[in-house]
């Protein structure tokens, strides 16, 4: 029997988009870097550069974030159905969330300690709810690295907004575009740099913790124009027409451009600097560059490295917790393994991802989907519903 026609009124569904692999498992290479930068081991060799400056990855994971929500959604527009979409993110994101709050309850002990009692109960209040890093100063309560998702929600609250924008159309423009956020990412940065505020005689590094330097490392604002950029990104990937040959090249070149940064200029640039989105064109080629196949993607599409990659996003959340409460047990020396750590550590924060994603991540978000999501409900014949009541 024929299937009978759509209705007027029935919008037909948004054409499927070519997967993008290459960008899931790079940010295996990502995640594990921070990890590395976080708690580094010893005798790095030619990754010691790249590990000592792990902070200016995480403004690739915001730049991911712009262009991949963009490339799935960039074709609704007005049609997007904001509570879908700000449910399809709360599913994939709280979740695993709420469980390492949960696992760190020690940390809450720590933070007891460390801070006034007001501050202490008001990192309580915001932690659980999303929005920690609209406070420099709880930015990093309970679960130092959750800062980021902090921002997200702030990114995903304005993205069924941001998506009706009226973006350019061309690629010449949505370039010019990519490179005024860029100006814009660096900004804050540069005039702190410029009115140094805190009256700092010494040069600002990693360590450096004032209200004003918090703000510029944690809080959303300064990283909304590389979110911006990953929107305009996502648009010139869908208007540019390049050859496999083509796209190759300008991921090779982008990611020698980015070995040669490392090896050769890093060490001659002030941390904030660096912090502040000085690599943001590059980031953006590379990424541009791995969004189609070639023989470079493919190498960041390797099975194992999809593997990780799909739950780098566990990895990243749980590492920095994990590993201090590795250590504050014990569990090496108890488990007699003390000899290969930190190795060992990295190898239990791997595996521990890989079943957090497998058993937590997707079951929670097919399970918070299925019951809230007005989609499943909507396709659902009227008669099925009735006879399941």
């Amino acid at each position: 029997m024929d299937a009978p026609p759509l209705s007027a009124a029935q919008p037909a569904k948004p054409a499927r988009k070519p997967s993008l692999p290459a960008l899931t498992g790079i940010r295996t290479l990502l995640a594990f870097n921070i990890v590395l930068f976080h708690f580094t081991p010893p005798h790095l060799g030619l990754l010691r550069p790249f590990v000592q400056n792990g902070f200016v990855f995480v403004n690739v994971f915001f730049l991911i974030s712009g262009f991949i929500l963009t490339y799935n959604y960039f074709d609704r527009g007005a049609s997007l159905d904001k509570r879908e979409f700000w449910l399809a993110r709360f599913s994939r994101l709280y979740p695993v969330y709420l469980l390492v709050l949960i696992i760190s309850l020690k940390m809450v002990q720590l933070e007891w300690h460390a801070r006034p009692a007001g501050q202490f109960w008001t990192g309580m209040i915001l932690t659980p709810m999303l929005l920690q890093g609209l406070s420099p100063t709880l930015a990093t309560f309970w679960n130092t690295v959750a800062w980021t998702l902090s921002c997200e929600v702030v990114f995903y609250a304005a993205f069924p907004w941001l998506i009706r924008l009226p973006w350019p159309r061309k690629p010449s423009r949505l370039i010019f575009l990519i490179l005024l956020f860029w100006i814009g990412n660096m900004l804050p940065s540069q005039l702190y740099l410029h009115f140094n505020p805190d009256n700092l005689t010494e040069p600002v590094t990693r360590y450096t913790s004032t209200t004003w330097i918090r703000f510029l490392k944690y809080t959303p604002l300064p990283y909304a124009c590389t979110f911006l950029a990953g929107i305009a990104l996502a648009r010139l990937q869908v208007v540019t027409t390049i050859t496999q040959r083509q796209r190759f090249a300008i991921a090779a070149a982008a990611l020698a451009a980015l070995g040669v940064f490392f090896y050769r200029v890093s060490p001659h640039v002030p941390y904030l600097v660096m912090h502040g989105g000085l690599l943001l064109p590059l980031f953006a080629t590379m990424i541009f560059g791995l969004s189609g196949p070639h023989p470079i993607s493919s190498i960041f599409a390797w099975k194992p490295i999809l593997l990780i990659g799909e739950s780098s996003y566990c990895l990243y959340l749980l590492h920095f917790n994990v590993y201090i409460l590795l250590h504050l047990y014990r569990i090496p020396e108890r488990l007699h393994i003390a000899a290969f750590d930190p190795w060992i550590s990295y190898a239990i924060l791997v595996l521990l991802a890989l079943l957090v994603y497998r058993f937590v991540e997707n079951p929670s978000r097919k399970a918070i989907l299925q019951r809230f999501s007005r989609r499943n409900k909507e396709a659902v014949p009227p008669v099925v519903r009735k006879k399941a009541a």
